[in-house]
């Protein structure tokens, strides 16, 4: 088994019950012959392009273990929804599971206010 992070950003009007759906449906898919390690929620991002009309998308991150076969029946379903605006799943040798992507303005001095 290899560790994956996958992460896949929702059009900014999807609401939080259809969010909370989204999870739990690849949460599901991912469990079968998977593990998760961890589920972040980004929450409300803005986009650096515009990408289907939308200047803002909702990310939710994975991270978990499980077999290629997993990664392309997510693909596959998350191709076909119409809350998805774009996904991504890259392939590790081993994951950090203490790096946080948005936490890093709190430890990092250089973004403090002067």
């Amino acid at each position: 088994m290899a560790f994956y992070e996958h992460t896949f950003v929702g059009k900014q009007d999807l609401s939080d019950k259809e969010i909370d759906n989204l999870v739990s449906k690849y949460s599901d898919i991912i469990k079968k012959s998977g593990k998760i390690l961890k589920t972040e929620k980004w929450g409300l991002l803005n986009l650096a392009t515009k990408i289907k009309r939308n200047r803002k998308g909702i990310f939710i991150h994975f991270k978990f273990e499980g077999k290629n076969k997993i990664v392309k029946d997510i693909e596959k379903k998350l191709s076909i929804e119409n809350g998805i605006i774009r996904y991504l799943t890259v392939k590790y040798n081993k994951l950090d599971l203490n790096k946080e992507y948005f936490n890093f303005k709190k430890k990092n001095k250089f973004y403090e206010k002067r």
